[in-house]
């Protein structure tokens, strides 16, 4: 049997029961939402209901410097997003910023309290030379100086080497797609770039369509080995989908858009993981236009047990003997999905004997 819910889930899911908790259950929901990297959006969550003076003085010290160090992020990622408008703006090209870049400019719910460590932005493919030198020029880096690395991200990812910049340390992913060249899936960037809104008060700056914007999340999280903030990112498409699912025509769109970019498989995923673990509400109507997606009876019963474990935050209180085993499956799956076979084979054969030649000491 998969572990049981986690107290964080509890909370997330009825926070007006965070007032009834003991010490011992505050202290560790607290270990459980920073493993989770929940802390500031616990914070933000429970200020927006009304119920820090409800919680212990203890709990509420901690979660009040979570919610001071979210603020300090969104300053943070504003100011650097005006950097890289202003190393860009001689290029006259639209800057489509992606996840948390984009929900903190715009101003949408998974912006309370997300932290992050990079900057992503979409640009055409044919404009990525042109971006990448005047990154560098406003001095920005390439982190990854191994040839084989840069082979990787240029021929077979979807976006460049990341980028940091050589005084401020801060990361910068520029995506061409919202998928690696050699994926099965290929969503055309070009759909998604032309249905990309503008920023308002923020010229030459987009973010993706909403429905748009839920699939990418979708996409990212599960076509994604490393789960370690599966359940940030779950609450992102969460947040996403109580905030849009009230607008006129939104599910209806989010299902015709899923089929038109080919990524029914995630949406189903988002949508049966986002109701089993955060309750989110989707219409009936809704779900059963999702069901397309939905994998065959023996896959389904596989991925819901893996799922199950590597969503949850990494603490021991939420794992059982299956979780390293699921967290790795997912990471073999992941890569499955981005490579075929031989290739796949061939990479996991230089990171794994290669790499480490190439980088000891001569």
């Amino acid at each position: 049997m998969p572990p049981a819910p986690p107290l964080l889930l509890t909370v997330l899911r009825h926070p007006e029961q965070a007032g009834a908790l003991t010490p011992a259950d505050w202290d560790l929901l607290l270990r459980q939402a920073g493993s989770a990297n929940l802390m500031a959006a616990l914070h933000a969550l429970l200020q927006a209901r009304g119920l820090l003076a409800t919680i212990p003085a203890a709990a509420r010290e901690q979660l009040d410097w979570a919610g001071v160090l979210g603020e300090r992020h969104r300053q943070a990622v504003r100011w650097e997003v005006r950097r890289i408008r202003l190393a860009l703006r001689d290029l006259g090209i639209p800057i489509i910023l992606l996840k948390g870049a984009a929900y903190t400019l715009a101003g949408l719910p998974p912006a309370q309290g997300r932290l992050f460590s990079d900057i992503d932005i979409l640009v055409a493919e044919s404009d990525l030379d042109q971006v990448e030198a005047a990154l560098m020029l406003a001095g920005w880096a390439s982190t990854h100086h191994d040839a084989y690395d840069q082979r990787y991200y240029r021929e077979w990812m979807h976006e460049l080497p990341p980028m940091q910049h050589m005084r401020r340390e801060s990361l910068i992913d520029v995506h061409h797609a919202i998928l690696p060249r050699t994926a099965a899936l290929q969503p055309d960037p070009r759909l998604l770039r032309a249905a990309a809104v503008a920023l308002p008060g923020e010229a030459g700056l987009l973010t993706f369509a909403p429905a748009d914007m839920v699939l990418h999340s979708a996409t990212h999280l599960f076509h994604d080995g490393e789960l370690n903030n599966g359940l940030r990112d779950l609450a992102d498409i969460h947040g996403l989908l109580l905030h849009f699912g009230g607008q006129p025509g939104f599910w209806d769109q989010l299902a015709q858009r899923a089929v038109q970019l080919h990524l029914q498989r995630p949406l189903f995923y988002a949508l049966r993981y986002c109701q089993r673990l955060l309750a989110t509400p989707v219409p009936a109507g809704a779900s059963a236009a999702c069901d397309s997606g939905r994998p065959g009876a023996a896959l389904l019963a596989l991925m819901d047990a893996l799922f199950a474990r590597a969503l949850l935050p990494d603490h021991p209180s939420c794992q059982d003997a299956f979780t390293p085993a699921a967290r790795f499956l997912l990471y073999l799956r992941a890569n499955w999905l981005r490579m075929p076979p031989l290739l796949l084979a061939r990479h996991l054969f230089h990171k794994a004997f290669l790499s480490p030649r190439e980088a000891a000491p001569a």
